[in-house]
């Protein structure tokens, strides 16, 4: 009997299957638009600001229902979406206010979880003029970035201002890429199976460079029926180095052959961001990566995105040994330095 199993499921996706047309893309309606516009307006009345309010400070009466569409869509179906055309322009552009009403439409999501130890629940995606090197994070640069996940059951993107030129953001399914390897490659599947330590980049509780995770992280993990998939080359690599660990001939062909499937043309979909798109990515199901990108001069026209890192109330039950990526705990975010607290 084979050990493993092509899953073939809606979230099994190929470029093929998107490029030509955009059933992904959620529009707004004027309705929901004037909704966010409301409950913007009515936190702000009350003196309210990002993390100090929930759903019922932020009523969006008809945008909920289509966000537990959206929800479904993500843990159910392709695992991706665009929500387009949040009404960033009718709104002030003050931080307060972007950052309210981002954190209004993430609480229909799920829960918050902290992206570092600093504690951050919306992360800024912008040049910091940082190089990308060893522990630093691929987000505060204009570097390409290769395919990834994040620690969190849903990623958001929330888009404020599109680059000049470059940033397209790329996704594949990591889905589709186990059922290939199955037919393809199916001497790699007892590696990804079993997975890698991690390094952690220095985000640990106690910043040190040198930790990696815990646990061993499986690429592909089959629980109570649902399979999911955490990839990340970069920090494979790192961590092995860390921890004095060369990799095998074998591990490190399993994990470049998960890599360059993520950018094969067969598999990865690119997408453009536009100023008020919010893009959604289920953390079990995409791997995401971004094409380098040149900014604007102008310092108000610069490239930027805020993130969220959310745990959905359908997220998939998920193997202990897959549950804890980042140190805080199954499911948990990155634990927050004393500093911080």
């Amino acid at each position: 009997m084979q050990k493993y199993k092509a899953f073939k499921a809606p979230s099994a996706w190929t470029r093929a299957d998107y490029e030509s047309n955009e059933d992904w893309v959620v529009h707004l309606s004027r309705d929901e638009a004037d909704e966010v516009l409301a409950a913007c307006e009515q936190v702000r009345a009350k003196g309210l600001k990002a993390f100090e309010f929930g759903k019922d400070d932020f009523p969006l009466p008809k945008l909920s229902h289509t966000l537990d569409g959206v929800l479904d869509t993500l843990e159910n179906g392709r695992g991706f979406c665009v929500l387009r055309g949040i009404p960033l322009d009718d709104l002030a552009s003050d931080d307060d206010t972007l950052y309210a009403l981002y954190w209004g439409l993430g609480e229909y999501l799920g829960v918050s979880i902290t992206q570092n130890r600093r504690g951050q629940r919306i992360a800024e995606v912008r040049d910091s003029g940082d190089l990308y090197t060893p522990n630093v994070r691929g987000y505060s640069t204009t570097a390409r970035l290769y395919p990834h996940s994040d620690a969190s059951d849903v990623v958001g993107l929330l888009c404020i201002q599109p680059a000049k030129k470059g940033g397209e953001s790329c996704i594949a399914s990591g889905i589709a890429i186990h059922d290939y390897i199955v037919e393809h490659h199916p001497e790699y599947l007892d590696v990804l199976y079993r997975g890698f330590y991690h390094s952690m980049r220095g985000e640990g509780v106690n910043g040190d460079l040198n930790e990696v995770t815990d646990n061993i992280i499986p690429v592909f993990s089959l629980f109570e029926g649902k399979l999911s998939c955490h990839m990340n080359r970069r920090l494979i690599v790192e961590g092995a180095d860390k921890m004095g660990v060369t990799l095998t001939d074998l591990e490190m062909e399993a994990v470049d052959c998960v890599n360059d499937l993520a950018l094969d043309d067969r598999f990865r979909f690119d997408m453009d961001f536009r100023r008020g798109d919010l893009q959604l990515l289920n953390n079990h199901i995409i791997v995401h990566s971004r094409q380098s990108f040149e900014d604007f001069d102008e310092p108000d026209k610069k490239r930027r995105l805020l993130r969220l890192w959310k745990n959905v109330p359908n997220g998939r039950p998920l193997a202990p040994e897959y549950a804890d990526r980042t140190n805080g705990g199954p499911r948990g975010g990155m634990r927050v330095a004393a500093e911080f607290l």
